[in-house]
């Protein structure tokens, strides 16, 4: 299939306007290149490495990508989007050069250009997150290495609400523990769960590509013996209790089956949440709290939350 990548230079005051208009023109997603990131400074909490290439990034401006599916009615769509970021200026917005250019891209390389921005990160006390296609040495005897090729599916091991997931199985998972991990997109939750000692993980997703992703991940790993993926919705595919479930999700989805999770997870045992944005933190933690899980601890990075829930022994 083939797809055209629209984009426009435009300012920072105008990249939400711009955004909306390449949404309703269609585009599922847009990517912000700001001229402005080049220089940010970036705190390297767990040494990771950020390697930016300025040819990547405008040298003024912000330029706003979409992507849409290449067609007969393309050209009137284009020239709508055009007429519609230029009639910003009715509304006193800046949409600087404003010039818009458009590139045909076939689906394939679309799917891996942004391989060249995924690099080694050492995310945690003992994880460190390998793209398959890169070469690394571990600097430590007990570090935990995860080679992850996340194709298709969400989830590079990097973002804040998994570290933060794979942070809390560090102080949680117990040898020999079952574990079940709820939309587990890439794999890497269960697969850093079994290298932690879980003896059995049950993951599940209710995309197919994900589903594939994750087993091709799993068995890259060597942890196929310990981990077993599944398709399905939320805790549907579940017929056992679990000493640890962990589910990094969107926050409205978790509030969904609070009470669903406390029936599977043991008594004594913990729920571990992450996908949420700090506005939901206390929206998630009083729908915990009802469903009878005591918070334990919420864990914070940049504007994400996780929270670690036990089920009471009685």
């Amino acid at each position: 299939m083939k797809w055209t990548e629209i984009s426009i230079l435009t300012t920072n005051e105008a990249v939400e306007a711009v955004s909306n208009i390449l949404h309703d023109a269609g585009a599922s997603g847009v990517v912000i290149e700001d001229s402005t990131e080049i220089n940010k400074e970036r705190v390297n909490q767990f040494g990771e490495i950020y390697s930016l290439d300025p040819h990547d990034y405008p040298n003024t401006g912000v330029v706003v990508k979409a992507y849409l599916p290449a067609s007969s009615f393309l050209a009137e769509t284009v020239e709508e989007i055009n007429l519609a970021i230029t009639n910003l200026v009715n509304f006193d917005i800046n949409i600087g050069e404003n010039s818009l250019t458009t590139t045909e891209v076939n689906e394939e390389d679309w799917a891996t250009a942004w391989k060249k921005y995924y690099h080694p990160v050492k995310i945690s006390e003992r994880f460190t997150i390998v793209p398959t296609w890169e070469n690394y040495t571990p600097v430590s005897t007990d570090e935990l290495i995860i080679e992850l090729d996340p194709g298709m599916a969400f989830g590079t091991g990097t973002h804040p609400t998994t570290v933060m997931c794979l942070q809390a199985l560090e102080k949680v998972i117990q040898q020999g523990d079952t574990v079940i991990d709820v939309g587990t997109g890439s794999g890497v939750l269960s697969i850093g769960a079994a290298m932690l000692g879980a003896g059995k993980v049950h993951a599940l997703d209710l995309d197919e590509v994900a589903v594939k992703s994750a087993r091709e991940n799993i068995e890259l790993n060597k942890v196929d013996e310990q981990v077993e993926v599944f398709h399905g919705n939320l805790l549907d595919t579940v017929k056992e209790e679990a000493d640890v479930v962990v589910a990094n999700l969107l926050a409205e989805i978790i509030l969904s089956f609070t009470d669903d999770a406390y029936s599977i997870v043991k008594p004594g045992g913990l729920y571990v949440t992450s996908g949420i944005i700090a506005l939901k933190k206390e929206d998630v933690k009083t729908a915990l709290e009802k469903s009878g899980f005591i918070i334990e601890e919420v864990l914070l990075m940049e504007d994400w939350v996780a929270i670690i829930a036990r089920k009471p022994q009685n």
